[in-house]
């Protein structure tokens, strides 16, 4: 079974959180909500979704899978050094880091998409080539480990692909 890491802060875009959260568990997947603290947290619209776990080092033995939800929890994420550390590791260990919309901020943050083939919402377009990377505008795209796709209208591809691709 795989375990799956979906990480969370304040503003998430709550479709981009729900969506994986449950795909996920239909392919019989472990999925674990991790956050800076286990507490609530606001999405966008005002739904309310509690972590599971508090981010701590050494996470990256125990997951096989991270997906980086959008909205503008990216922009507080990226604040946080242990979950840069744990999104580097997860890299740097060849396991999937996926991200949606506004979630390569916290690629970037991590240092991790020089050179490699990214999408994400148009407007970080300028801070993905800023860093190096190379913006698609793809629905969805895959450089080696890293997934990243535009939107919640690629959800629906995005997810498949990935679940095909991790099988």
């Amino acid at each position: 079974m795989k375990k799956v890491a979906i990480l969370l802060e304040d503003y998430v875009e709550e479709s981009e959180f729900m969506y994986p959260f449950y795909r996920f568990q239909e392919e019989g997947w472990e999925v674990t909500v991790v956050a800076p603290d286990v507490r609530e947290y606001r999405g966008k619209n005002g739904l309310k979704f509690r972590s599971n776990v508090a981010i701590r080092e050494g996470m990256e033995n125990e997951f096989d899978i991270v997906f980086i939800p959008g909205g503008y929890a990216p922009d507080r994420l990226r604040r946080n050094e242990k979950i840069l550390t744990f999104v580097r590791r997860m890299y740097e260990l060849g396991k999937p880091v996926c991200t949606i919309c506004h979630g390569p901020w916290v690629l970037i943050s991590a240092g991790i998409i020089k050179d490699k083939k990214v999408t994400g919402y148009f407007a970080i377009k300028d801070d993905i080539k800023n860093a190096g990377g190379n913006y698609t505008g793809a629905p969805f795209e895959r450089d080696g480990n890293l997934f990243t796709a535009q939107d919640p209208k690629a959800m629906p591809g995005y997810l498949k692909f990935i679940i095909d691709s991790i099988k």
